[in-house]
């Protein structure tokens, strides 16, 4: 079981989001996603969040909200539990990501972008709400084949 972590930057009302253009045989590749990435041997999700984030995009995060907890499981890779955080309050200057594009996009347009259905579903959530998430998806390909959502 991989651990993982995503942060979705906040700031006038956007999410920094990252277009993942720029890695050979990624499971995200022409995804919109937030940045972050595996969790290093000993390392917590917090601590993995704050180096992912800085490493992708130059910024330090100063503070962290947890939004949720989801569970990817997808034909052909291994079952990951993925910590989602918000954050807005860091500092820094956004930087060239070697991962992908990084931008700006208005929380009431992110759902025309090309994301995962699952990444809907929390995305929504973390946009209209303050509530905690934990959702289970089961992927075939790029369809979600099993959901279990609980908000609290």
């Amino acid at each position: 079981m991989v651990v993982s972590t995503l942060c979705y930057l906040e700031k006038d009302n956007k999410y920094l989001m990252l277009l993942r253009n720029k890695k050979e045989n990624d499971v995200n590749e022409g995804k919109w996603i937030g940045v972050g990435g595996k969790c290093e041997k000993g390392e917590s999700p917090e601590e993995c969040v704050i180096r992912e984030t800085f490493e992708e995009t130059g910024i330090k995060l100063e503070s962290l909200k947890m939004r949720g907890v989801m569970t990817f499981a997808s034909e052909g890779w291994e079952d990951e539990y993925i910590f989602v955080y918000t954050s807005d309050k860091f500092s820094g200057h956004i930087t060239e990501c070697n991962e992908g594009e990084l931008a700006w996009i208005d929380k009431d347009k992110i759902m025309d972008l090309n994301l995962w259905d699952g990444d809907r579903i929390f995305l929504d959530i973390m946009i209209n709400s303050d509530k905690l998430f934990s959702i289970k998806l089961s992927y075939k390909g790029d369809d979600i084949v099993d959901k279990q959502l609980y908000v609290y």
